[in-house]
């Protein structure tokens, strides 16, 4: 009950070697036609070892992750309570070692992490941090929130809505803004937007932004096999960094410089008025000129695709413009905006061929399949 259920990895981003589970994937440049100074990485932020209650063996997982083409990796198995299909103190310390030594500082960069794991509450993915906490020492969501404040990490809420409580209902804490980066919006084959929805729930996207958090928006595996890295259509994070370092891969993660997708290879860059994806836009009522670089390269060049604007709603985001588009070009579009009705905008990128297998409101026009999620803006005076 602790623990979460096994599951499978997400595909490479550049091309692989052919196996019977192992398939070869292509992908787009990693330079935005939109914006300077930063290349894309792709990470998958979310996974496990038998160190909790995956089944591949630890010292294989950060090489797997390379091998198929990512470019930021982390191993966050999970702390439950008293080591029960969790971390023990001599665990915790090994997955530190694994990430040193796969770390490649300006190719590939390797981190560890951890999952805080309550059965009613939800879990929360913690990285960056010198230490780990579990149910032992930090039992409730505030207390969670006052170690994350001390840890000098940054956290974000995992497969939101899948738990019962969904974080004390995403209750907000304003001291813990900053650090709280990552809202899933993949996780494995999932689309969270609309989770729960059918059993009379909220959407959690708009229950946590609505709330006040600023997460960015990410896809993960959460693997729990031995195929980390590899099978195509599991969660993964598009981030935009400098250089492929820790330290500016934590930097982009603060910045919110990154989107959610659950396709190899995508390239998503955007901005609102000048301002990329995770900035304040400064506005209480006006046009805004939303520009999105789109693309995965030869394979999906012409592909149909939707660009939906998704605004604050009681229930689930509000949608006052879609954009058809194709990939492998910018789009420009321009959208009247009011602080009024709500701080953030959020742009889903769907596939209008196939349904949303986890649908919201009858006739809402994100039914279809999500392809990616860009990080919200936050509008303010």
């Amino acid at each position: 009950m602790l623990a979460a259920a096994p599951g499978t990895a997400h595909a490479a981003a550049a091309p692989l070697a052919a196996g019977p589970t192992r398939t070869a994937a292509t992908g787009a440049s990693r330079t935005s036609l939109l914006t300077q100074g930063t290349t894309l990485v792709h990470a998958d932020l979310h996974n496990h070892t038998a160190m909790s209650d995956g089944d591949g063996d630890p010292e294989l997982a950060f090489a797997s992750m390379r091998d198929a083409g990512l470019d930021v990796a982390a191993l966050t198995d999970h702390s439950t309570l008293f080591s029960i299909e969790g971390l023990s103190r001599s665990e915790w310390d090994h997955t530190g070692r694994l990430a040193d030594a796969a770390d490649d500082p300006g190719q590939y960069t390797a981190i560890r992490g951890f999952e805080w794991s309550h059965p009613l509450l939800g879990h929360v993915n913690v990285w960056f941090s010198g230490n780990y906490t579990d149910l032992l020492q930090s039992s409730s969501m505030s207390r969670l929130y006052s170690w994350i404040a001390s840890s000098g990490g940054v956290a974000g809420f995992n497969h939101p809505g899948r738990e019962v409580g969904r974080f004390d209902n995403f209750r907000f804490t304003a001291g813990v803004r900053e650090p709280m980066i990552g809202l899933e919006m993949f996780n494995r084959g999932d689309d969270y937007l609309f989770d729960g929805w059918g059993s009379g729930q909220t959407s959690p996207l708009a229950a946590c932004l609505n709330a006040g958090w600023r997460p960015g928006l990410t896809g993960v595996s959460d693997e729990h096999g031995t195929n980390w890295g590899f099978p195509e259509g599991k969660g993964r994070t598009g981030l935009w960094v400098t250089q492929n370092t820790r330290q500016e891969v934590l930097a982009a993660m603060r910045a919110r410089r990154f989107f959610a997708t659950r396709v190899s290879g995508l390239r998503v860059d955007a901005t609102a008025n000048g301002v990329r994806m995770g900035g304040l836009v400064p506005l209480v009522r006006g046009d805004v000129t939303f520009e999105v670089d789109l693309d995965r390269g030869p394979e999906w060049v012409g592909k149909p695709l939707r660009i939906q604007v998704l605004r604050p709603g009681t229930d689930a985001p509000t949608v006052p413009e879609v954009v058809d588009t194709v990939a492998g070009q910018v789009t420009r579009f321009t959208v009247p905006l009011d602080l009024a009705d709500g701080d953030w905008v959020v742009l889903r990128v769907s596939d209008p061929s196939q349904a949303n297998p986890s649908p919201g409101p009858a006739g809402h026009p994100c039914n279809d399949w999500g392809v990616a999620y860009t990080s919200p803006w936050w509008l303010q005076p």
